[in-house]
């Protein structure tokens, strides 16, 4: 506690402006005291893991070496904190933060929402100053002019001008979708690699089915393949953030004059990139101005008011908002920061005027420039102490990477950020973490789920250059490349032994074939994710990881968990497609801190012993299981009612000659939290205990083979979000969706249901529908009944449909389906048939 005041102290004076300790000096010191921090953290590690082998292996403890290494340590301990105090008395440093500046203060009481509220902050720039720009585009893509040579568009503007946001508004326009064969996006970095962008374009437009060699692929091989795919095709690329000039000369052979008006956007702050363009194709160019003030202030109000005043500013603070609003010059990147930071403040006209006064001295108002950087780097110093490592962290991901939530936020705890507040899981306390980033926009939402969720999420890429900056200012992190004097240990059989208080180890990404023979040594280890390596390597070294907290094995085997994976007390996450508990014979009870288990293959002699132990797992989440028998119904119901944190539930009966099993659950003590269910075998009538899952809001039912028409049912579940009927889930020729029914459902996908013959869907039903697909219904004849008046549709898919079905689609069909802006119908060879408005 000592040290974490020290430096959260030094941290607020090296961010203080106008002020005598914002120096170097100070800057050095806050370094150092990190390092003594991060020194003291390993100390305590060592300390803590010597502890736990004494009482487990008493004799380790029996000789004056280790005995004196660890008095050692903790010598070394009160001498760092001494030395500290003393040093820190010299500079003036405080050990509370009473009296600090705004910066910090103004945060502590920051607001925290839901990260499922996520989907309120995606690029609120596309809505604000960018109709025009963003019409004009669309008339480019359309637009033909007598051309027929794929067309380049270019998006010319300063860094966080908003470039990428107004393309990928364009880019992810139904119009577009619908009117394009292929859509790729490949964001260019600084230091690209020509075949790693031309065999990423490739695997996204044949990711269906990739050339099996396409890893051993030179440039010319994968150039002459997506010559081939591109042939006879309309397609559309966005090459995002271009910085090299000389990029369009390598690889604009692979983009073929197929003369069938295809487009390609690229996105860069550097004119010189389009001259190159100029020479070979036809170009057009769109220099994107900077935001009036009017469109400024609307855009700022939106950020900073977002809760409060409808998203208004009120009255007494317009005069202030005008002032803060002009020095971000119409920069969108720059006012949502401000506007962020400020959400968190209160709205007291002195707050905000000295906050204002702040601006200017960072901005330095005898420049004509607007610095972003310092702007970004006023809402880094404005961060709680506590979120600061966590947006930094960011930085460790390659640039432009779109990382899972869940991902970040279990390596965050692991790095030892996340603290412990009660009443919530650690998990909890980081994606309020999470969320107040977004909420400051200081990390960016990419992409979210059904339930607003976010699924995805990145940071700017000026937010991450300021990221790298503080990396070298406070010694943060160190990228070892292969360049390096210091050899990466992931190009080698054995991790380097300085690394042994490693904690975090995530090869997800990398093609790493081997596991380090020396694995089992880094018992620090709490986070390890690997790829496609040897499994039974992995498993040798499993017992030894005695703190590892997340375990994520990418494998397509089934992977045979040994007895000492029950050593791994705190191990909170087990992911893997296929796991045996063979070995297990005693189940998995003990391992009580788990809340993520997924995907267990229960088709073993002991099951049941074993399903009954998951009882034991009350803090569980998440539960993935395979291969469930008729005759384990009761035992699993009675286990998976013990687990009242449940979130997520998917039970599969498939086993591997194909054939399904009844699922026989009988939930009576329902898991009030869940909200998302997969259910995949047969269940011949809908389970009553369904229907009161009122939290659920995403269902998938598969192989259920329902006699009776289950809408009635489940329109009682009035949080639904997804309904995903398919592969013989019913055995009816008819589903009516009544009037009145499912009023929050914004997604359904009905499909592979042999004796289906009309869908009814009444005036009233439905009325937040969004996304409504058809697959492999080959008995179905027409087009659902009243589907015009499914006003907020979206996208409409009918795939793999029979021969009738398209020969009774008729101009008046066409007409009802008109206000759909992506409609696509293909028969049953998957080949899309062309709709009157292409």
């Amino acid at each position: 506690e000592s040290i974490q005041a020290f430096l959260k102290d030094a941290d607020r004076r090296a961010a203080a402006p106008n002020g005598d300790n914002n120096g170097e000096g100070v800057k050095t010191w806050v370094k150092q005291i990190r390092e003594a921090a991060f020194q003291i953290e390993d100390i305590i590690d060592n300390y803590m893991m010597y502890a736990e082998q004494r009482h487990n292996f008493s004799h380790l403890f029996k000789t004056l070496k280790q005995r004196h290494k660890i008095a050692s340590g903790i010598r070394d301990i009160k001498s760092l904190v001494r030395g500290i105090k003393e040093r820190s008395e010299r500079y003036g440093f405080q050990r509370s933060l009473d009296q600090g500046s705004s910066h910090s203060r103004g945060s502590q009481n920051a607001k925290l929402y839901p990260l499922r509220e996520a989907a309120l902050y995606i690029e609120e720039a596309d809505v604000v100053g960018f109709e025009t720009p963003r019409r004009i585009l669309m008339e480019w893509m359309f637009e033909l002019k007598g051309r027929k040579d794929p067309t380049v568009f270019s998006v010319v503007g300063m860094g966080g001008q908003g470039k990428t946001t107004l393309v990928k508004k364009v880019f992810d326009n139904n119009k577009v979708i619908a009117h394009f064969h292929y859509r790729v996006w490949i964001t260019v970095s600084q230091t690209y690699d020509v075949k790693e962008v031309l065999r990423d374009m490739l695997l996204k437009i044949c990711k269906q089915n990739p050339p099996q060699n396409i890893n051993q692929m030179d440039q010319r091989s994968l150039t002459e393949e997506l010559r081939k795919y591109l042939r006879r095709k309309r397609y559309v690329v966005v090459f995002d953030d271009v910085w090299n000039v000389k990029f369009w000369d390598d690889i604009k052979n692979a983009v073929i004059d197929n003369k069938s008006g295809s487009k390609i956007l690229i996105t860069t702050r550097n004119e010189d990139v389009l001259k190159s363009c100029k020479i070979s194709s036809s170009t057009e160019v769109l220099n994107l101005q900077p935001l009036t003030r009017e469109q400024s202030l609307k855009l700022f109000n939106k950020r900073a008011f977002k809760f409060d005043s409808g998203g208004c500013c009120r009255e007494d603070l317009i005069g202030i908002a005008n002032e803060i609003v002009q020095k971000c010059k119409g920069l969108p990147l720059a006012i949502v920061a401000i506007g962020g930071l400020l959400s968190t403040k209160e709205k007291h006209v002195f707050e905000w005027q000295r906050f204002s006064e702040n601006l200017s001295a960072e901005l330095k108002k005898d420049t004509h420039l607007i610095e972003i950087k310092d702007i970004l780097g006023l809402s880094y110093d404005d961060l709680p102490y506590y979120l600061k490592s966590c947006l930094l962290y960011f930085g460790m991901y390659p640039e432009d990477y779109e990382v899972e939530p869940n991902r970040v936020i279990q390596q965050w705890i692991a790095e030892g950020f996340v603290k412990e507040e009660q009443g919530k899981t650690l998990e909890e306390v980081a994606e309020g973490y999470l969320t107040e980033l977004i909420h400051r926009s200081l990390v960016q939402v990419s992409s979210i789920g059904i339930d607003g969720k976010a699924e995805s999420c990145r940071v700017h890429d000026q937010i991450r250059e300021m990221i790298l900056e503080k990396f070298e200012d406070l010694n943060f992190c160190k990228e070892i490349s292969e360049n390096d004097n210091e050899s990466p240990p992931l190009f080698e059989n054995r991790i380097p032994k300085n690394y042994k208080l490693l904690r975090v180890l995530d090869c997800q990404s990398t093609s790493m074939l081997n596991v380090p023979e020396n694995l089992g040594s880094f018992v620090h280890l709490k986070y390890l994710s690997l790829g496609s390596v040897e499994i039974l390597e992995i498993l040798k070294f499993i017992g030894m990881l005695r703190n590892l907290e997340t375990l994520n094995i990418r494998s397509e085997i089934v992977v045979e968990l040994p007895k000492k994976i029950r050593k791994l007390g705190k191990l909170r996450h087990l992911t893997c497609w296929y796991l045996s508990l063979i070995q297990l014979e005693d189940g998995i009870g003990e391992m009580r801190s788990l809340q993520t288990l997924r995907s267990v293959n229960l088709d073993m002699e002991g099951a049941a012993k074993i399903i009954k132990g998951f009882g034991e797992l009350k803090q569980m989440r998440d539960l993935g299981l395979i291969n469930v028998r008729k005759e384990h119904g009761t035992i699993l119901s009675s286990s998976i009612n013990e687990m009242q944190h449940l979130e997520r539930l998917v039970v599969v009966s498939r086993h591997e000659e194909r054939s399904y099993e009844v699922i026989d659950l009988n939930l009576i003590s329902l898991p009030t939290k869940l909200q998302k269910l997969t259910l995949e075998g047969i269940l011949h009538k809908l389970p009553e205990w369904i229907p009161k899952l009122q939290n659920l809001v995403e269902l998938t039912l598969r192989k259920s083979r329902l006699t009776k028409d289950p809408l009635k049912s489940l329109n009682c579940l009035q949080h639904l979000l997804s309904l995903n009927i398919g592969n013989d889930s019913y055995e009816g020729s008819c589903l009516h969706f009544e009037d009145g029914w499912f009023q929050k459902l914004k997604k359904l996908n009905v499909s592979c249901i042999s004796e289906l013959r009309e869908v009814i869907i009444d005036k009233g039903a439905l009325p937040s529908l969004k996304e409504l697909s058809f697959g492999v219904l080959w008995r179905l004849k027409n087009i659902p009944t009243d589907i015009q008046h499914l006003e907020k549709l979206e996208e409409l898919h009918f795939s793999y449909m029979a021969d009738e079905f398209l020969d009774n689609i008729s101009t008046e069909d066409w007409n009802l389906m008109q206000h759909v802006p992506l409609v696509k119908i293909s028969n049953n060879d998957g080949i899309c048939i062309p709709n009157p408005w292409s």
